[in-house]
């Protein structure tokens, strides 16, 4: 092994490392909101247990949703591109300046926004902001990172044409969404991708990266004045505001059909839903507490008593609330032998259709509540994860506070709510199925939607 090779896997560790650092649970999670001098907020939990620091950012409206008609994939392909040498620092000096150091620096693209995350050791810290400053404010998108990122791309999508999980899920959007651009794929399509040019890398970058659409969330080792330092610094840079961006509201077509994609394999994939419930409606906690009892919650669920645990017809089935920014939906999956996919379906329908006639028992409320609200704190058990939940938090406009006050909004869903939004929720004549495989005994009843991304 190289010594270059081995400082490289060094670092790789490290970074693992930080990832898993574990925030003490007896500790309370206070949450600071910081103003920089010039204006830029970021929300933040000191911890100075350990000598770490994690940022997480997204900037809204800047997802996949808004990928120009033809250039599927851009937010995705800039998110793998704007770490790939910035500023007088070309991929690989780039790439050497965070290894040395253990910085671990990422972006994605998701639906609706643009995401990205540091993780740094605090006496790196200086250099960690300096290199986010330099990837937002000053990517280089030189040929060579270009063509080697398309190519990944290119390669993923080639894997993802022969998947049937990807191929339900998006055959799915096409069918709830068809003239939406939810409906596009993600990481785009062969030609899409084929067809981006750095000019158009340019043009997404300066019109999504503004501080009017940025969130931060910050916890470890650090200050509220030496952040409020560092947010000017690294992101001052950037254009006070971004161009207007507008997306028409989505409203799935849900019409009770189911869609059969023929693929040679042993084992059928199924995903189901139809319309959902948005983050901001009064009635999503009792949509989240509902849903855990039919299929969210893993091995307490119905869907998973009623499929997995008496019949043993598939080794895993869910259900799960998707609220977009734009539009929302109720989808679950499961998948099994061809031979058996058909009886798993049956029963899946018998069970939307019990919860949307009867909701939960108040056994079953007593136990989700008990559940959701046992489990919130796991998801404050780590640096990273505090860092992500204060930005999505933002995003959302929950409030400050909303730590303190999450376990009382499930705490305060009484049976009644639960039926009454069982019932406005879960539509049974709605449930839409798309099927990849060679499913026996399944009628389709309509064709395969047009892939017009």
């Amino acid at each position: 092994m190289t010594s270059g090779t081995r400082t490289i896997l060094q670092g790789l560790a490290a970074v693992v490392a930080l990832a898993f650092v574990v925030v003490q649970p007896a500790k309370a999670v206070e949450v600071q909101r910081v103003v920089s001098p010039g204006g830029i907020e970021a929300w933040l939990v000191e911890d100075h247990s350990n000598p770490i620091i994690a940022i997480d950012l997204a900037f809204r409206d800047g997802g996949a949703v808004i990928d120009p008609a033809g250039k599927a994939g851009l937010a995705n392909m800039v998110s793998g591109l704007i770490d790939e040498g910035a500023g007088e620092l070309d991929s690989r000096s780039f790439r050497r300046e965070m290894e040395n150091r253990s910085i671990s620096l990422s972006f994605s693209a998701g639906l609706d926004r643009f995401f990205g995350g540091v993780r740094t050791l605090t006496k790196h810290r200086d250099k960690a902001f300096e290199l986010l400053r330099l990837a937002l404010t000053e990517p280089r998108f030189d040929d060579e990172p270009i063509e080697r990122i398309r190519a990944q791309i290119l390669a993923r999508l080639a894997r993802d044409s022969e998947d049937p999980d990807t191929i339900a899920v998006l055959t799915m959007r096409r069918l709830l969404l068809p003239d939406h651009p939810y409906r596009r794929p993600l990481r785009g399509t062969a030609e899409s991708v084929a067809g981006i040019t750095r000019d158009d890398l340019v043009a997404y970058s300066k019109r999504i990266f503004s501080r009017d659409r940025l969130v931060i969330g910050v916890t470890g080792d650090i200050t509220a004045g030496d952040l409020a330092t560092l947010l000017d610094e690294t992101f001052l840079g950037l254009p006070e505001a971004g161009d207007p961006v507008e997306v028409a509201e989505a409203e799935p077509r849900a019409e009770g059909d189911l869609v059969v994609v023929e693929r040679e394999i042993p084992q059928s994939t199924a995903i189901f839903g139809h319309a959902g419930i948005r983050r901001d409606d009064p009635d999503y906690y009792a949509a989240r507490v509902v849903n855990y009892v039919l299929g969210g919650g893993s091995f307490a669920s119905r869907l998973y008593e009623e499929v997995r645990e008496k019949r043993g017809l598939a080794y895993s089935v869910y259900s799960y609330l998707q609220p977009l920014d734009h539009g929302a939906m109720i989808l679950g999956g499961v998948a099994t032998q061809n031979g058996r996919i058909g009886e798993s379906l049956d029963l899946i329908r018998a069970e939307w259709a019990r919860m949307a006639e009867s909701g939960p028992t108040e056994e079953e409320l007593r136990d989700a509540k008990t559940y959701l609200t046992g489990s919130f704190p796991l998801r404050l058990s780590s640096s990273g994860r505090i860092a992500r939940m204060l930005v999505g938090i933002q995003l959302q406009n929950l409030g400050i506070d909303y730590l303190d006050r999450q376990k009382a909004f499930i705490e305060a869903v009484t049976p009644e709510d639960a039926r009454r939004v069982a019932r406005r929720i879960f539509d049974p004549k709605a449930l839409t199925i798309v099927v990849v495989g060679q499913p026996d005994g399944v009628e389709a009843t309509r064709e395969v939607p047009p892939d017009n991304s």
